[in-house]
């Protein structure tokens, strides 16, 4: 067994649970596997031998099958004779129990049996996944042979969870693991993306290594009146170190395998803290602000106290830029000019134009990353399942790399083809509001508002949501039916910041609609995003509003998705560094005690209201002069 990567995992559901979908996909990334087929017999059963042409239909090719046929012993060898770099994926120990109870092997010890495999899989230096029916959840008929059928798996399913690493339940295409604290011990050995700015990201190759942001220190201005020095733009560089262990960092406990997250519903993500927030904002009630206070800014304080664990927060001084320039065929695209998106990327390449010029200020760095364009909406799935996989796992690792990085604050940021079109789809796809009435409006340049590319656009998301309406709503359904590759790599990172504990500053179309669809992986991603500023647009306003997301502030901007945030910045950062510096009120402060401590009389406490005045000679007491 290697130390380096997980080892042993059964996997066990119902009849069409999707646990044998759950199992492959486990496996998804190893260079050859094994397959090890138990059922017996059905050559006389249609049914049953379409099902199995269902299962090999769905195997890559490069895979290799076996047969255990009716040798139960013939599984406990093939574990035995495993090597280290071996793969195996055995599927499933309904027949291989089956097997077991065939009347022409009897008298026999079944449970020596039984042990034997758990021993063989305990000792297997191969990979090993098992997948097995969960009695109970298995048409069993109600005879003598039915009930030691359904006692000799329980057994099998018993002995197995004790002998393997891992051990996951699928209900209805879900995972939820029962057992994972061994596998987190174990990671995979693939390469760490370095910290670098991404250019491509190729959705031809979902099994590519998903690469991710670098670090690089940066100075802010000095003064406004100097000239601001463009942010850098990193350069790709070769991965260098193993990927971090992810499932042993403390701040997340997810189901995994090796270094990989699990993207389904119910992920296990941190919360910012209860209570700090709500004690910053009644802090900020006896802090000696000359007028009312912070106003609107009362929000991003308790944001900050809170995604800091601290009643008095400091502002954000290491900043990353997220910048997705993501592509969308068809009717979504009508009125972007793609030679001017692509002059606006290259202009932020080489530290021009509004989003530089701001990232500079705020002393930030900038990821950029050109993904693949996405195909039309309306005429079909833009992405595969595997490349709704593989962009998750690179936003997750862009955000993960941040935060490795030092970042204490994100940015999202977007500049592409077609995004206001889709995320207005997939906002109204989610919460179920009118599409043309969140549809932004199309502006040209100089101020001219394009209608006719606007009614092209609401027709692609008209004729996109009526395709899928009896589709399912799922997470990963949208993006795969309407989302795109940029949509899903910021559900990724809205995911992997939170794992990370990483505040989120979105202010746009794409970040709203990536959180809407990460709410329904992660509920906790939303609780480490602030709006901004929702750029006057009704879909960020209504979208914020169905995630619980108030706009910090109302200016209006429209200096693109990314940059209204850091124009805010500088506003957001002082009222965060006024509420942690600034001193109580000497009013809400009581006489210096005896060791010369004050201690603040809280508005509203009991203890102090009702406090008996102290006597002053005959007479009641008073507390009058």
């Amino acid at each position: 067994m290697s130390d380096d990567r997980w080892h042993t995992v059964l996997v066990l559901g119902g009849i069409r649970s999707g646990k044998s979908e759950f199992a492959e996909s486990l496996v998804a990334d190893a260079p050859a596997v094994r397959y090890v087929a138990t059922a017996v017999g059905g050559e006389d059963d249609p049914e049953w031998l379409e099902r199995i042409e269902t299962h090999q239909r769905r195997r890559p090719q490069a895979w290799s099958t076996e047969e255990t046929g009716a040798d139960p012993s013939r599984l406990t060898e093939l574990l035995t004779e495993a090597k280290p770099g071996d793969t195996l994926l055995v599927d499933d120990l309904g027949g291989w129990v089956a097997a077991l109870l065939d009347p022409a092997r009897q008298p026999n010890d079944d449970e020596a049996d039984v042990a034997a495999l758990a021993a063989a899989v305990r000792d297997c230096e191969a990979r090993v996944v098992l997948v097995s029916p969960e009695v109970g959840l298995t048409l069993v008929p109600t005879t003598p042979v039915g009930r030691a059928f359904a006692d000799a798996l329980g057994t099998t399913n018993q002995a197995l969870a004790q002998a393997c690493d891992g051990v996951a339940l699928v209900v209805a295409g879900q995972a939820v693991w029962l057992k994972t604290a061994d596998v987190r011990n174990h990671t995979t050995t693939e390469p760490q993306p370095t910290a670098s700015t991404v250019h491509d990201v190729v959705t031809e190759s979902p099994a590519a290594p998903a690469p991710a942001a670098t670090p690089v220190a940066t100075t802010p201005a000095a003064s406004v009146t100097e000239t601001i020095q463009p942010p850098p733009v990193i350069e790709p560089q070769p991965a260098a170190t193993p990927l971090a262990r992810v499932l042993d960092e403390p701040t997340m406990s997810l189901p995994a395998i090796g270094a990989r997250p699990v993207f389904e519903p119910g992920m296990d993500l941190p919360l910012p803290d209860t209570e700090t927030g709500p004690e910053a904002r009644e802090r900020l009630a006896t802090v000696d602000f000359p007028g009312s206070g912070l106003g609107a800014l009362v929000g991003a304080v308790e944001f900050a106290a809170a995604t800091q664990s601290t009643v008095t927060p400091q502002p954000w001084s290491s900043l990353r830029v997220l910048l997705l320039s993501g592509r969308h065929a068809g009717g979504a695209g009508a009125g972007d000019d793609v030679v001017d998106v692509e002059r606006r990327v290259a202009q932020v390449e080489n530290g021009e134009g509004v989003l530089s010029r701001l990232a500079g200020a705020a002393g930030a760095d900038i990821a950029i990353l050109r993904t693949g364009e996405s195909t039309a909406m309306e005429a079909g799935p833009v992405l595969t399942d595997d490349e709704v996989e593989h962009h998750l796992q690179t936003g997750w690792q862009l955000a993960e790399a941040a935060a490795d990085a030092g970042k204490d604050l994100l940015v999202l940021a977007s500049i592409g083809v077609g995004t206001d079109a889709v995320a207005a789809a997939v906002t109204a796809a989610t919460t179920g509001a009118e599409a043309v009435a969140i549809l932004p409006r199309v502006l040209l340049p100089g101020g001219v508002y394009d209608d006719e590319s606007w009614m092209r656009r609401a027709a692609a998301v008209r004729d996109a949501l009526h395709r899928i309406r009896r589709e399912p709503r799922g997470a990963k359904d949208l993006l795969r039916e309407l989302g795109g590759a940029d949509t899903a790599i910021a559900v990724g990172a809205l995911l992997g910041a939170t794992a990370k504990k990483l505040p989120v500053l979105i202010d746009g179309p794409l970040g709203i609609a990536a959180g809407l669809i990460a709410r329904d992986l992660g509920s906790q991603a939303k609780h480490w995003c602030l709006l901004a500023d929702s750029g006057g647009l009704h879909l960020v306003k209504e979208g914020g509003d169905f995630l619980g997301l108030n706009p910090v502030l109302d200016l209006g901007l429209g200096l693109g998705e990314g940059a209204n945030a850091l124009a805010t910045l500088p506003l957001l950062r002082t009222a965060i560094g006024l509420a942690g510096t600034v001193a109580v009120h000497p009013a809400m402060l009581s006489e210096l005690g005896d060791g010369g401590a004050s201690d603040l009389i809280v508005p509203n406490d009991d203890d102090v209201d009702f406090a008996e005045p102290e006597p002053d000679g005959p007479g009641p007491a008073s507390t009058t002069e």
